[in-house]
Parts: C-alpha cells; sequence; structure tokens
C-alpha cells in the first residue's frame, strides 16, 4: 500500500511539472471588423455607394449619419421616423438588439458578442 501512495504521490509531481513546462498558447486574436462585416453583414448591406444596394442600405458613412435617411433607400416606417444620429454608442445598442432601439423594425440580426460588435463598429467608422 505504501508503494501505491508512493507511486501516486510522483506521479502527482511529475505531472504538475510537466504541466509548469508547457509552452502557453497565444492569446487569440482580436476579431478583424472586415472579416466579420463580410460574413455578418454584407448578406444585407454593402460599404460601397457604386455598387447595387442589397436588403438594407448601404452603411458608407453610416457614423455621424441621421437614421433612416439614405436617398432612394425605401426604410421601415419605424426607422424613417427616427430622430437620431448613429454614433458608436447606439450602433451598439442597435447591433445587440434593433427592436429595443427602434420597435417595429425589420432588421433580425443581433450580436451578442460586445467585442465583435465592437470590431465591426470600428469597420464601419474606417469606411466614413
Amino acid at each position: 500500500m505504501r508503494a501505491i501512495v508512493l507511486g501516486l504521490c510522483t506521479a502527482m509531481v511529475l505531472v504538475v511539472r510537466v504541466a509548469e513546462a508547457q509552452i502557453a498558447l497565444p492569446a487569440a486574436k482580436p476579431p478583424d471588423g472586415a472579416t466579420l462585416f463580410k460574413q455578418q453583414c454584407a448578406v444585407c448591406h454593402t460599404t460601397n455607394l457604386s455598387e447595387p444596394v442589397r436588403q438594407g442600405p448601404p452603411l458608407v458613412g453610416i457614423v455621424g449619419r441621421p437614421a433612416g435617411k439614405v436617398e432612394g433607400f425605401h426604410y421601415s416606417e419605424p426607422l424613417a421616423k427616427a430622430a437620431f444620429a448613429w454614433d458608436e454608442t447606439k450602433l451598439d445598442a442597435w447591433l445587440t438588439n434593433p427592436q429595443a432601439v427602434i420597435p417595429g423594425v425589420v432588421m433580425v440580426y443581433r450580436q451578442a458578442k460586445p467585442e465583435t460588435r465592437a470590431a465591426i463598429i470600428a469597420f464601419l467608422k474606417e469606411q466614413n
């Protein structure tokens, strides 16, 4: 019995030593806004006015732009009546839950991860 206990103790010490000696994994890369936009937003939106309009309005120049006011795009009535300009805080709330920002809008996308929303918003700011 004593030999088993000593063997187990020795094995535990070796496991701990091996775990300490392992090389740390590199930190995860932060999400890339351009890639996330292409994956999650570009189905409905563009960032180029020369591209055909999709299901959603073009988002080039959205930061600072009045909500629901892109010429030539037909917005839902609640969004067309919006009385604010898009800023980082409003965009973050919108990407979290559009219905909470403007009840009755048709956009259904929601993004729960703050880091993903931040990366997409940073990308949109670059497009201004």
